[in-house]
């Protein structure tokens, strides 16, 4: 395993960040900010509890979630994106460095980024409405577990992206969607059957389901399923990662 290789990666992707605080965090954490004083005062002093939680603290978990996922593709397409667009992909691939290595270097960067950005908004949270963490171990996992897998999906999207129009697509039209449509602002169990039933073919339901339970041990599906749907989505992913860089889609012709 070549260290030097994937730290050089790693510090490189993490020093783009600082160098673009006011986009790469500012931004999410003042988005975000505004959705509690929306969702969680405004409109949440309105509605009644779901679950025996009040509504501003029921959506916290499906809000970070919101940020995380969109982060997580976010960093994790533009870092590998910008090597194609300058035509330096071709130094990384000669390099001594294997496509593990590549991986980990540039996933775990978007993915660490992701997560101090998911407690920045969860620190934030506080001063808009009270709430309270169940199994904080848990709770860390599913962020990590989260910002991993997505971090690696956003990895193959700038992979496959030929044009800046295209890193925003997948995101735009069908994750950020998904989100909204997966339980972030509501829980499933208030929809007519049916919609229940078509709820669970949406993959982001296990994520924020598994994510709130771990703050308040409630959840629209079980906890199991949601772990064994991340996990099962990573293995899909790194796949078709090994894949690309076996058959040099996209990064050699």
């Amino acid at each position: 395993m070549n260290f030097y290789g994937i730290r050089a990666i790693y510090r490189f992707e993490m020093a783009r960040t600082f160098r673009t605080l006011m986009e790469s965090v500012a931004a999410p954490v003042l988005t975000t900010s505004l959705y509690f004083i929306v969702f969680g005062k405004a409109i949440g002093s309105r509605m009644g509890d779901i679950d025996s939680i009040g509504y501003g603290a029921y959506i916290i978990p499906g809000l970070v979630m919101l940020s995380l996922l969109n982060e997580s593709i976010s960093n994790a397409s533009f870092g590998i994106y910008m090597p194609k667009w300058a035509g330096t992909i071709y130094e990384l691939l000669s390099a001594p460095v294997s496509w593990i290595e590549v991986l980990i270097g540039y996933v775990g960067a978007a993915a660490t980024k992701s997560v101090m950005l998911g407690m920045l908004i969860l620190g934030t949270a506080r001063f808009f409405v009270a709430y309270q963490i169940a199994h904080p171990i848990w709770m860390i996992g599913f962020l990590l577990l989260t910002a991993v897998t997505f971090s690696l999906f956003g990895f193959i999207i700038g992979l496959w992206a030929d044009s800046f129009q295209k890193l925003q697509v997948i995101p735009m039209l069908i994750v950020t969607p998904l989100t909204f449509l997966g339980g972030a602002f509501y829980s499933i169990n208030m929809l007519p059957p049916i919609w229940q039933q078509i709820s669970l073919f949406n993959p982001v339901v296990y994520l924020i389901s598994g994510f709130r339970w771990s703050f308040y041990e409630i959840a629209d599906v079980d906890v199991a399923v949601s772990i064994g749907m991340i996990f099962g989505f990573l293995m899909v992913c790194l796949t078709f990662v090994w894949w690309v860089f076996k058959s040099g889609y996209k990064i050699r012709r």
